[in-house]
């Protein structure tokens, strides 16, 4: 039932649910762009090596997702909800682990000591406090809310934080992390790599704190109350429900092939910039402006998706991103700032499809509730972010063996390294067409295989209201 004690629904709750992706930003994206980059680089374990460690990792997660879910819906709720309380625990936690992965130091250890660092601190961090932080932070959207608008509006809110922090790592951490020697060459500086470490732990763990102070939960159901309407289902059968949902299933295929292509450039576009257009300079210069225009897009999906639905306006964003890949491969560009131009146009359409990604998750547990008469906010949520972690598993580990494929040749401590035509192309390759590819792939998904159109979801809505206007 809603909490109609409490302030009505408001900006606050929007700057807060952005905060939240905003600090977790400083921690996730930065892995996601740098993790293989410090890995080849400074500790000077082979790529391919690093992408077995970063997919294997996430065996644990299938565990610690899914527990943290199941804890998020059977606790009863206490005066702060049940999900900010784990944000409050955590946030600290989680990004001091971060710190610790970005050592330069541990270069000076043993080649196996220096995978087992990254092992340890890599799933403490990634696998228990990310987690912990992450899948109550992603499950509360649908309890700071009922209201469909407004639940697109925090998706809208989220994706803006997650993007402004990107753009903030984007500029900021090419400047930190990498310098010229010599010769012109541009090499990774390890102490100032830690450094930039240091800095984006404090902020994640600051902004998760905000978001916790900002945000009020209104939807409480007691799954422990006699009369709640909420009746509890045991795990096999929760999984059952899960596994035969098709919206849920749908809605994780387009995940994975987003996650796989996005993440997986992050993970290369250093590359491209330092050995391909050798510019790292621009590369600041890039982020910036593709994720300006990316949140240019929040507006135009906030007034499009009530008149054309959510589902519509993501599939558009898919398909415009693969468009625009897709001529830039065509192309061979080698003059980065006409890279740019196609960076920004694919940017623009990955915006649509962002702003309204995390508001599929609120329509899916409507649409669970309406099929089973049970809200399983946290296991949904969980079961779709260990999910989105496999994409994230591949797509880094998809980057270590790109690289190891086309014959990158890694370095210990930054020491400069040429790289060939032949692995420089490879790398243009793999930045161009493999996600065009890709992207296709997802708007093909999102278009016919997942059933939540404008329609669906209202007629969902209807039907839930009905239901709690009865109790």
């Amino acid at each position: 039932m809603e909490n109609k004690t409490v302030r009505p629904f408001g900006m606050r709750d929007k700057i807060g649910y952005a905060m939240g992706d905003f600090g977790n930003n400083f921690t996730f994206v930065f892995a996601s762009m740098y993790l293989l980059t410090f890995g080849t680089d400074v500790l000077g374990i082979p790529s391919a090596v690093i992408g077995i460690v970063l997919a294997a990792s996430k065996i644990v997660d299938a565990f610690t997702d899914f527990g943290m879910g199941r804890i998020c819906d059977t606790a009863k709720p206490t005066k702060d909800g049940r999900f900010r309380p784990w944000i409050k625990r955590m946030a600290i936690p989680m990004g001091v682990s971060s710190m610790f992965i970005y050592q330069y130091w541990v270069s000076g250890f043993s080649y196996t000591a220096r995978i087992v660092w990254l092992v340890v601190f890599y799933i403490l961090w990634g696998s228990f406090f990310y987690t912990a932080c992450a899948i109550p932070y992603g499950s509360m959207a649908s309890v700071i809310t009922n209201d469909p608008k407004e639940r697109t509006q925090l998706s809208t809110w989220r994706t803006i934080g997650a993007t402004m922090s990107g753009m903030v790592i984007g500029v900021i951490a090419p400047m930190l992390v990498f310098s010229r020697n010599e010769a012109g060459q541009q090499v990774v500086s390890p102490e100032r790599f830690t450094l930039t470490a240091i800095i984006f732990g404090i902020c994640s763990a600051v902004f998760y704190l905000l978001c916790y102070g900002m945000t009020t939960e209104r939807i409480q159901i007691n799954p422990d109350k006699a009369g709640s309407g909420q009746p509890k289902l045991a795990v096999g059968e929760t999984l059952k429900n899960l596994v035969t949902c098709k919206p849920l299933l749908s809605i994780i295929v387009v995940a994975l092939l987003s996650l796989v292509a996005s993440l997986g450039t992050s993970a290369l576009s250093s590359y491209l910039y330092k050995d391909y257009f050798n510019d790292t300079g621009l590369m600041g210069f890039a982020n910036m402006g593709g994720t300006l225009f990316m949140i240019l897009m929040a507006p135009v999906a906030s007034k499009l998706s009530p008149k054309l639905g959510k589902k519509e306006i993501g599939a558009t964003g898919l398909l415009i991103a693969s468009l625009a890949l897709f001529a830039a491969w065509f192309m061979k560009i080698t003059d980065p700032k006409t890279y740019l131009i196609f960076y920004i146009i694919q940017n623009m359409g990955l915006g649509l499809n962002s702003m309204v990604t995390w508001a599929y998750i609120g329509d899916v547990i409507d649409y669970q509730e309406v099929k089973t008469g049970v809200r399983t906010d946290g296991t949904v949520y969980s079961t779709y972010s260990f999910t989105r972690k496999i994409g994230q598993a591949a797509a880094s580990g998809l980057g270590g063996f790109l690289l190891t494929a086309i014959g990158y040749v890694g370095s210990t401590a930054g020491q400069a390294v040429v790289q060939t035509d032949a692995v420089r192309n490879g790398i243009y390759n793999c930045m161009t067409l493999l996600p065009a590819v890709i992207y296709l792939l997802a708007f093909l998904s999102l278009a016919f295989l997942y059933p939540l159109g404008k329609k669906q979801v209202e007629e969902n809505n209807r039907v839930l209201a009905e239901r709690r206007a009865a109790q």
